[in-house]
């Protein structure tokens, strides 16, 4: 080693190992991706510095204490660039061709270390001091830099540790404790702590001692599927089995929930009030975990809503009413006659009487969709009629596996005349593209006028098979004998399928 660096101190060395220097940073700058070179500003202003030295040590007398001195530091600026450029070429280039990815931080910092240590030593030596000797010599510096390295020296093994087992990396979502608000994604990890950045945006640095001796959960391995725990209570009137198949038709179709694997349900606890319900979903979206959660959420509070199911309070609640029976029946006319105003602009319902017509408005409901919430799919088996009293609906028919939006339905208008009257599958998907509203006419409540009022079928017929033919282009192109055959023929039809559906004579 001293006489390599006799070699290297002599004007013929240090001109070679320039040279090398010079070489090596250019290899480097060429191998190198253009986005990483700014990694090179260091050896390139060592080189510079070496350079600057080189030329001052000409101003001092040869064999001067100065000029030795300046020499001995342009020497050593020359081999600080050159381990840099090496360790840059061969950790950042080579290796990193061959790995696909660059090593981690806490390897790479050490590796220079020990490069820049290698040099240290060497240069003690040239100036003729043992580095053995110097901390053998002072038992006292050996202590204090022992201790004073202690909890650093812990930190450096720990994250020597995490980054040998690699129990998580650089943008997988952590906890390292129990408080829900210290999880986060890692950003970075290096020789001695690793830092976390949570959803309020804020960094949590964390000493990797800490980490080894905590219980981590890694919420992104060995997948990015994550399941996700809500609890929900309903009143015990309910069947636990309604509840869990009204639960699932309600996160179906909600934004950031996985079909596979599928939601489930489990009836788990018998609450004072309530039972209470557990869904299990699945996400893969681990940063919107929260937005996902709220949005289930209300998906089950419109479908209680929709289906007369109560979320009951964990405490007792007591109710003064002054109202008479005179009042609430007097509230349930107006809630019908509201219906009944709202059924008028249905024009095929014109055909019966008023007093069925109110009849009709007082069986009626109402029910709650939010927004993006399906009312009716392609292809279901349902016989009820919706009016939309608020809000915007869409029309959806899949061919082939692609949706495709038909039109959209707003306040005052209707769909599902034909499956309650005929039976018939639903011909398209209708999405809430809002909230909404809708009044719902189902089977019964229908037959129940038809029981009264049978002579309206034949008019009921005419009334959708002239809608039909409207709607039908090709149909609607005809004129005088040949549209009223059609109309006739489709009135037929339609007559024979409400007559079965009601069984009526």
């Amino acid at each position: 080693m001293e006489h390599l660096f006799k070699t290297l101190s002599s004007a013929s060395g240090i001109t070679i190992t320039s040279v090398v220097a010079v070489a090596l940073l250019g290899m480097t700058a060429l191998l190198m991706p253009r986005a990483d070179r700014h990694h090179l500003r260091i050896p390139v202003g060592f080189l510079i510095a070496h350079l600057v030295l080189r030329g001052l040590e000409f101003l001092f007398e040869e064999g001067s204490a100065m000029r030795k001195a300046v020499g001995i530091v342009g020497l050593a600026a020359l081999l600080v660039c050159i381990g840099r450029t090496s360790v840059l070429l061969v950790l950042d280039v080579i290796l990193g061709r061959r790995l696909d990815r660059q090593l981690p931080k806490i390897i790479r910092d050490i590796i220079q270390g020990v490069v820049y240590f290698v040099l240290l030593l060497a240069l003690l030596r040239q100036l003729g001091l043992e580095p053995g000797q110097l901390l053998t010599t002072s038992a006292l510096l050996t202590a204090v830099i022992g201790l004073s390295l202690q909890d650093t020296l812990g930190n450096l093994i720990a994250g020597l540790s995490v980054q040998i087992q690699r129990p998580f990396s650089v943008g997988d979502w952590i906890q390292f404790d129990a408080d829900p608000k210290n999880i986060g994604r890692v950003v970075e990890s290096n020789w001695r702590a690793t830092t976390i950045l949570t959803l309020d945006e804020i960094e949590v640095v964390v000493p990797n001692g800490a980490l080894a001796k905590a219980a981590l959960r890694v919420y992104t391995r060995p997948s990015r599927v994550v399941r996700r725990n809500i609890f929900v209570t309903a009143s015990y009137d309910v069947e636990p089995g309604k509840v869990h198949q009204i639960i699932l038709d309600a996160v179906k179709d909600a934004p950031g929930v996985l079909k596979e694997p599928p939601p489930t349900v489990v009836t788990n606890n018998f609450a004072d009030s309530a039972i209470e319900y557990w869904l299990r979903i699945f996400i893969e979206q681990f940063p919107r975990r929260d937005i996902i959660d709220g949005g289930v959420r209300d998906r089950i509070w419109y479908a209680f809503k929709r289906n007369g199911i109560s979320i009951p309070f964990p405490h007792r609640v007591v109710h003064m009413h002054t109202d008479s029976v005179e009042t609430r029946e007097r509230a349930e006319l107006e809630r019908t006659e509201d219906r009944n105003r709202a059924l008028r602009d249905i024009h095929f319902l014109k055909v019966i009487g008023d007093d069925q017509r109110r009849e009709l408005a007082s069986r009626a409901s109402t029910r709650l969709f939010s927004r993006g919430e399906t009312i009716v799919r392609q292809g279901e088996d349902s016989a009820e009629l919706f009016l939309i009293l608020r809000g915007e609906t869409a029309v959806v028919l899949q061919t082939n596996g692609v949706e495709k939006e038909i039109t959209r339905l707003g306040p005052g208008k209707f769909f599902g005349e034909m499956a309650l009257l005929t039976g018939e599958r639903r011909k398209a998907t209708v999405k809430a593209l809002h909230d909404c509203e809708l009044l719902v006419i189902d089977h019964n409540a229908f037959k129940s006028v038809l029981d009264e009022q049978p002579e309206v079928v034949e008019a009921l017929s005419r009334v959708l098979a002239e809608r039909q033919i409207q709607l039908d282009e090709h149909a609607a192109s005809l004129s005088g004998d040949a549209l009223a055959t059609v109309v006739q023929r489709e009135s037929s039809q339609l007559l024979g399928k409400i007559k079965r559906l009601f069984k009526l004579s």
